[in-house]
């Protein structure tokens, strides 16, 4: 080819580009209806000799959106969820099914229409019926679990298990004749929208390529920080496992000398500090690395945050006795927002205090409202309200102390343990509540004596039937009783039970339980009996099959439960006295959970007061003042293994 023939090819290439992107243009300003821009913009074009290329697509997408329109409303209405949501995964953008809040709420009605519909119309089988239960479930589970923390639907995840919905008050609603036509119009609206915007023109779905790459962008340089900060992460338990050794040798006579400690520090200042201004530190000075250490991590100075409204504690106090079972939960639901939404410093400080100095759950009354609202004669959704805000309080070290002045408090909750559904969320809170309550001695000492550790044990035997929530929370409970040379004791009578159920549960697929499990084992083998007892179930031999993980801070407890197994060390004789309530508690931990507020049952009506709103608006108070800031810990210790 002459190079006249490859300008002239070159020539029309770029001529064609720049019709179609002339086309492209004109697209747009259609789609955003500048009629007269459109107008103009043609005219220009004409008078300039440009081709504008005809858009041959929009007539025939447009014919086919009708098509798929019709159908999906036609499936609607016939009830064929099969047919329907095929469609709906092929037609409706996965980013738009993903991303919209209100797309996945129209999803979600639209799932209990389908699951409804046999039972709207009286039509279908027993297998019909069951195979859309199978379905919403299996939706509930995937798709849906992103709203089950939504109030508006928290009451429909019932819908599967319950036998009769039209008759049910929760479901009521939707059997009204006017609730499937609401449904499909808002299906009818979001089909137009949608499908049209399907048809986008082409120059704002280059915009959008380019935003998504630069998106894509950013999240790859994120991830690389993060594989950097976990890095870092792996390299600190390294270097903590490495001066914990020389821990160990330094109360064996070996010194630790300047060389070591500089190469210490310059593995964990790494990053933060060219290696030479390290070198030039005199390490031999008393103080140095754990300065740097401190001014690498130095806390930002906290913001002020707003006080909340003081409340009137005496009429809080007198409903909180005398209402309604409604009007207590509410007030119940209301008071634990308060402490659990509240800023984590003063603000929450401030709210604790509140509660401590009025009394708010009338300890040290004659009529106790934390003891009244617990038994079993009680309003199941206040019981559980009451569960719910003791152990919001018991999250909190000052809300340990106030709740461990009354030891009637203790003996409601072990008997609500006992008494309460097995995995009901009032069983949780108070399983949670007494966790917490176990870091103070004087209330470890009041469960082991009612013989809280039995009652665990013979609970974990079937851990697989237990809620995340529960499993972890007895496990860690269990622990801490074990700490204490009575609980120790308590654990020997049925050391095999014992160590039965805590070898089994380092196989358990939750993780998270392995600490506490391990601290349990290595505490109570420091018991001969216990020892010997696991000697003859081969317990070494158990524990090396797990050991074999590829987790280096969880073979090291094992390695160290090994030595206790096979230590020789008999435990001093009244080493822990019948007065070691008086002990000083190391109790200052304090983190307020998220499951705290999980699952509410308790769903405010039409124009009811709940929450702040009921507070502020029937029980305001006056002002009180700030406290000093609080101390900020953790909740559940796995401090017990010497790693």
């Amino acid at each position: 080819m002459s190079s006249r023939e490859t300008h002239v090819v070159e020539m029309g290439d770029i001529l064609a580009n720049e019709a179609d992107l002339l086309g492209m243009i004109k697209e747009y300003l259609k789609f955003g209806e500048f009629d007269d821009t459109v107008h103009q913009f043609e005219k220009e074009c004409k008078d300039k000799g440009k081709l504008i290329p005809k858009s041959r697509g929009n007539r025939l997408r447009d014919s086919k959106t009708l098509i798929i329109q019709k159908d999906l409303l036609s499936s609607f209405d016939d009830g064929d969820f099969k047919v329907f949501f095929e469609l709906w995964e092929e037609y409706i953008p996965a980013e738009v099914r993903d991303s919209d809040p209100q797309t996945q709420k129209l999803e979600f009605y639209l799932h209990i229409h389908f699951t409804i519909f046999p039972l709207k119309i009286h039509l279908g089988g027993p297998t019909d019926r069951d195979g859309r239960i199978t379905h919403f479930k299996q939706y509930l589970e995937t798709r849906g679990a992103t709203l089950s923390q939504t109030t508006e639907f928290l009451p429909y995840y019932a819908l599967p298990f319950v036998p009769s919905p039209a008759v049910h008050p929760s479901f009521r609603d939707l059997f009204q004749d006017t609730w499937v036509p609401e449904v499909r119009r808002k299906l009818e609206a979001f089909l137009s929208a949608t499908l049209k915007v399907t048809n986008a023109p082409r120059l704002l779905l280059l915009y959008l390529q380019l935003q998504l790459a630069e998106a894509e962008r950013r999240a790859s340089y994120y991830m690389r920080r993060f594989g950097k900060m976990q890095a870092d992460h792996h390299r600190l338990i390294d270097v903590t496992a490495e001066l914990v050794d020389s821990l160990e040798d330094t109360v064996r006579g070996k010194m630790v000398s300047p060389e070591y400690l500089q190469s210490v520090c310059l593995r964990l200042f790494s990053n933060h500090l060219r290696q030479s201004s390290v070198q030039s530190v005199d390490f031999t000075r008393p103080g140095t690395a754990s300065s740097m250490l401190r001014a690498s991590t130095a806390p930002l100075r906290p913001q002020e945050v707003p006080l909340l409204p003081s409340l009137d504690y005496d009429k809080l106090k007198r409903d909180l006795l005398g209402g309604s079972d409604r009007l207590k939960a509410l007030l119940l639901q209301a008071l634990r927002w308060r402490l659990t939404r509240s800023l984590h410093g003063e603000q929450r400080d401030t709210v604790l205090q509140a509660y401590i100095s009025n009394d708010l759950l009338d300890l040290h009354s004659a009529q106790q409202v934390g003891s009244d609202s617990q038994p079993r004669g009680s309003c199941k959704i206040v019981r559980q309200y009451m569960a719910r805000l003791i152990n919001a309080l018991a999250s909190l070290s000052e809300g340990r102390a106030y709740l461990s002045q009354v030891p009637s408090v203790l003996l409601v909750l072990l008997e609500s343990l006992k008494t309460e559904e097995k995995d009901s969320l009032s069983r949780e809170n108070v399983l949670g509540a007494l966790q917490k309550l176990s870091l103070r001695r004087s209330q470890q000492s009041a469960m082991i004596g009612a013989g809280l550790i039995g009652w665990l044990v013979e609970e974990l035997q079937d851990s697989d039937c237990l809620s995340d929530y529960t499993l972890e929370y007895a496990v860690a409970l269990l622990m801490n009783l074990c700490l204490r040379t009575r609980g120790k004791r308590e654990c020997a009578r049925n050391a095999k039970s014992i160590l039965k159920v805590l070898t089994d549960l380092l196989g358990h697929e939750n993780q998270q339980i392995r600490p506490y499990v391990n601290g349990a084992l290595y505490s109570i083998l420091a018991v001969p009996a216990v020892r010997e007892e696991a000697r003859e179930m081969s317990m070494e031999e158990i524990l090396g099959c797990y050991s074999r993980e590829e987790n280096p801070e969880l073979n090291r407890q094992i390695e160290f439960i090994i030595k206790q197994l096979n230590s020789g060390e008999v435990p001093e004789e009244g080493r822990e006295s019948d007065n070691e309530e008086e002990e000083e508690d190391d109790d200052d931990e304090d983190m307020m959970e998220t499951d705290l507020d999980k699952e509410e049952v308790l769903l405010p009506q039409p124009r009811e007061l709940s929450g702040e709103t009921l507070l502020t608006t029937n029980y305001l108070g006056v002002m009180y003042p700030l406290l000093g800031p609080s101390k900020r810990t953790r909740i559940i210790r796995c401090d017990t293994l010497p790693a």
